[in-house]
């Protein structure tokens, strides 16, 4: 089936007792057993849900997996991949990446004897370098949060295959309508479904997609040891999003896309980094890895901190706030805001600066987000 038939249908067949053609919120704790040591398909809500099944299922379906796993947050779903690892393993992460990643691999899992090793991972030299006899893991992002660079998958996938080290791929930017990171041959997808993936900020989740059964069954029992699920409500929603996102994401690119070559022209804007724009140096790669660029970039302005201040507190219709992916646009200061638990001078390496601004257009009108991204830089 095509990925807008999977959006409104995968795992989501009618419902057995009444016949609902959405899928019910099962806001249960627990399920009554058959007879003494004949449970149902479920008995507790945090082994399995009916209503987090389906969430898991259609998520699978739609990366083209043969597991998903349907977590609380973002976090808790990055937190469950990085259970995998024991103390002495070494993990290399990209070196331009989601704050709160960075804080959870240097403040969390350092701290119990896992060594994650920041590599430019755009540089398969560098990637070929950083590998060691105790790497476990190689994690990425493409396009990375906020730079919006982006990680030739395929390749990476390919070098980590060879060693048997398993790679991770957050696929939260451009959700699984606009990258196939499982078809490249990464082995887990992640997400943080609060973004696109639900598209209505209005909950937070994560999940994880594998195209391996056994590691899928791995995932599932961290899942319930842990309790790092989602609850039903949370799952209700993710699939009420998910229905749309083809239209969402569709609304999102174009719209995004026509700021960005705006923004380009703009006089007040130094740099816009957006894999749509033939400016964009690995333009050749977004258009054989990516079948879209997403809603969400970044770009910089000239004069610094102080024009950044001036812009974000002088914009109406864009929510000066933290988050993306949601049907209303956001803008934020990822220097302030986003990536302010990463220090000071890995923010800077990284070319995470203070004129640095990251917005997630919605599917408002592009003529109205344009009049308030110029009146704002006017001001």
């Amino acid at each position: 089936m095509q990925f807008a038939t999977l959006a409104v249908h995968a795992g989501q067949g009618p419902d057995p007792a009444f016949g609902a053609v959405m899928q019910p919120i099962y806001q249960t704790s627990t399920f009554a057993f058959r007879a003494v040591g004949e449970p149902g398909p479920f008995d507790y809500s945090r082994t399995g849900n009916p209503t987090r099944h389906a969430l898991e299922e259609c998520l699978a379906a739609l990366e083209g997996g043969v597991r998903g796993l349907a977590f609380a947050t973002g976090m808790a779903a990055e937190a469950t991949a990085l259970a995998l690892l024991q103390a002495g393993d070494h993990i290399i992460v990209h070196d331009d990446l989601y704050g709160g990643t960075y804080r959870l691999l240097t403040s969390i899992m350092a701290n119990k004897g896992i060594e994650p090793e920041f590599v430019n991972l755009r540089d398969l030299k560098a990637l070929e370098a950083a590998f060691r006899p105790n790497t476990r893991m190689v994690w990425t992002e493409t396009p990375t949060n906020p730079l919006m660079n982006l990680l030739d998958l395929e390749a990476i996938a390919e070098l980590a295959s060879s060693r048997s080290v398993l790679t991770v791929c957050d696929n939260t930017f451009l959700s699984p309508y606009y990258q196939s990171p499982l078809a490249l041959g990464i082995d887990i997808v992640m997400h943080s479904t609060t973004k696109y993936i639900n598209g209505h900020s209005d909950v937070v989740g994560g999940a994880l997609v594998t195209r391996d059964a056994a590691l899928g069954e791995q995932f599932y029992f961290l899942q319930n040891a842990m309790g790092t699920c989602a609850a039903p409500h949370d799952c209700f929603l993710v699939l009420r999003g998910i229905k749309t996102l083809p239209l969402r994401m569709e609304a999102h690119n174009a719209n995004a896309l026509a700021i960005a070559h705006w923004l380009e022209a703009h006089p007040s804007v130094s740099a816009v980094h957006h894999p749509g724009l033939d400016s964009h140096p690995q333009r050749e790669l977004a258009r054989r890895q990516m079948r879209g660029f997403g809603g969400t970039f970044s770009f910089r302005l000239k004069g610094g901190d102080a024009a950044v201040q001036r812009f974000l507190n002088a914009v109406k219709l864009f929510a000066l706030a933290e988050s993306l992916g949601g049907v209303e646009s956001l803008i934020e200061q990822p220097w302030t805001m986003t990536h302010a638990s990463m220090p000071e001078d890995v923010r800077v390496k990284a070319g995470i600066t203070a004129d640095l601004v990251r917005i997630s257009v919605g599917i408002e009108h592009v003529d109205d987000l344009m009049a308030d991204l110029d009146r704002a830089l006017k001001a």
